[in-house]
């Protein structure tokens, strides 16, 4: 639970690289680029939206209500 875990390249584990596919993100490769970086997934398993590492959690819940609506 509580291992290190590669989010880039060859040995990144399964979830990061599946998150990645689903929101690739706006530059030019879809790698995490900081460990704050976030991803907001639904009840549906959908990947909604991913969030740079800059924002806050309290700008991502002012989005959630249209997000999840």
């Amino acid at each position: 639970m509580f291992a290190k875990l590669e989010v880039n390249g060859d040995g990144a584990h399964e979830l990061y690289t599946w998150l990645k596919e689903q929101q690739p993100g706006d530059g030019e490769t879809s790698d995490i680029t900081w460990n704050f970086e976030k991803f907001l997934v639904n009840a549906a398993g959908d990947v909604v939206k991913r969030f740079s590492p800059m924002m806050t959690p309290e700008e991502i819940a002012e989005q959630l209500p249209e997000l999840l609506g």
